[in-house]
């Protein structure tokens, strides 16, 4: 079963024809990119929690008298209940719905900000950032669910990229008031403020979200935008909820999620390094004070942000719509981006700050491209009402080598007083990223579900 058809098997018989689509357009509303844009807000504050400790990092490991190691311990424990509640909360997002899940989860959201900010020593910080990672995890898989719900398969590449650049806009917007927070009020004030936007999100997603037939009901969401949406392959969320366990084993055996997921898990080991460590790197091989590391570090991601959508946002939707295979197109999108971040080794041979700008900047770009895109891939491969385990899944094994990047790279710096073998490292998990999507993810096609595949040897007998 092909993505390169216009609808999947859940909506193919009742899917109208091109022709009645086209003459209900004037009718076609947008409130589904509102929903997109609720989720790039849900994204850009979850990333403004996560990484802002990476700004505020040395004022509290001068505070507490820790190491690069032990800091390097704590920036990586968020990602250690991140990753390992990544399934059950995908299972959860696939049992009982989207909206009552996020709303638990981003009230935790902010309790951890506010803990953080009344901490007082490694013991009770590391706790904190635990609540976090377990309150954040259901982000992601929620928003790749989300998208299969609410957007038509040719318009997946832009919705993808409204989501997902929220947290590269969190490194250009968040970074620098971070950094001038810590600065003024000192790190704990900088907490409290993330605390209190924390809550006002969660405030607006609890009285804003529904699924597209209940917005429909209520409505909020016309019958042209609604036919619009399921004629053009989206999941229906009445869909049958299959059984969650027996549903997550029968996709752990699946090729294509695996390929999908280490590839993505490679990406996201340089990502990690990134969000974690570059205000360190500029503050202590580039003598940059926290203001102006926080004000530097914006200008990688604001670059890659501009790249991503205007090319897996806009583009690649383009050349799907015009006809192209969008497995082949996809596959272009991920494997350039893979190479173009390879870029990012050059940073290792150079002490001037434009160059290593530079370097970072085609890395950081090249990881946006390729991230983006296979953000796009579960809800576009998952069986039928699996959407949430599977971008699970994923999101699990990109975590699990993920959060070893902070580790890693804090003790090769204590170790050699140098950010040089961690980008020669980063460089090499790219490389070791590009042979998993090649080799291992295979076609980008909907994977049928347990019961279809099943059936079929019953059907062609």
């Amino acid at each position: 079963m092909s993505d390169d058809t216009t609808a999947t098997s859940g909506s193919a018989a009742t899917a109208p024809t091109r022709g009645n689509a086209a003459s209900r357009a004037g009718k076609i509303g947008w409130v589904r990119w509102s929903i997109g844009f609720l989720l790039f807000f849900a994204v850009l504050i979850n990333y403004i929690d996560r990484s802002s400790m990476s700004v505020a990092e040395h004022d509290m490991r001068m505070e507490f008298g820790m190491t690069e190691g032990q800091i390097g311990i704590i920036l990586g424990s968020f990602g250690w209940s991140y990753a390992l509640m990544q399934i059950p909360m995908g299972m959860l997002l696939d049992k009982i719905g989207i909206k009552w899940v996020m709303r638990v989860a981003t009230t935790l959201w902010a309790i951890s900000c506010f803990l953080t900010a009344a901490i007082s020593g490694m013991g009770l910080l590391l706790v904190a950032r635990l609540i976090l990672g377990l309150a954040e995890a259901p982000i992601f898989p929620g928003a790749m669910k989300v998208t299969s719900y609410w957007f038509p398969r040719n318009e997946r590449g832009m919705a993808t990229v409204i989501f997902d650049s929220g947290q590269r806009l969190s490194n250009v917007i968040g970074f620098p008031i971070v950094g001038a927070a810590v600065a003024v009020f000192g790190w704990r004030g900088a907490f409290i403020t993330i605390g209190v936007l924390s809550l006002i999100y969660t405030a607006v997603f609890f009285f804003r979200y529904r699924d597209p037939k209940a917005m429909n009901r209520a409505g909020k969401l016309s019958d042209g935008e609604l036919d619009h949406i399921l004629s053009g392959g989206a999941q229906h969320e009445d869909a049958p909820r299959p059984n969650p366990l027996a549903n997550l084993g029968y996709i752990l055996r699946q090729r294509k999620v695996w390929g999908m997921s280490l590839g993505l898990g490679c990406a996201g080991y340089v990502q990690w390094m990134l969000l974690t460590w570059l205000p360190g790197f500029l503050q202590s091989q580039m003598h940059m004070d926290v203001a102006k590391s926080g004000l530097v570090t914006a200008v990688p991601w604001l670059v890659a942000v501009v790249v991503q959508y205007l090319l897996p946002g806009f583009w690649l939707d383009r050349m799907i719509k015009n006809g192209k295979s969008s497995t082949a197109v996809r596959r272009v999108f991920i494997i350039g981006g893979m190479v173009l971040a390879i870029t990012i080794v050059g940073t290792a041979f150079t002490h001037d700050l434009f160059w290593s700008l530079v370097w970072i900047t085609l890395g950081t770009t090249g990881i946006t491209i390729a991230f983006s895109v296979t953000n796009s891939l579960p809800a576009l491969i998952a069986p039928e009402g699996a959407v949430g385990a599977t971008g699970a899944v994923m999101n699990t094994v990109n975590n699990l080598i993920g959060t070893t990047a902070p580790i890693v790279t804090g003790f090769i710096v204590q170790l050699t007083g140098s950010f040089a073998w961690a980008f020669i490292v980063a460089g090499i998990m790219l490389v070791i990223g590009v042979f998993f999507y090649v080799v291992v993810l295979g076609r980008i096609e909907q994977i049928p579900t347990r019961e279809e595949r099943e059936a079929a040897p019953q059907a062609a007998a």
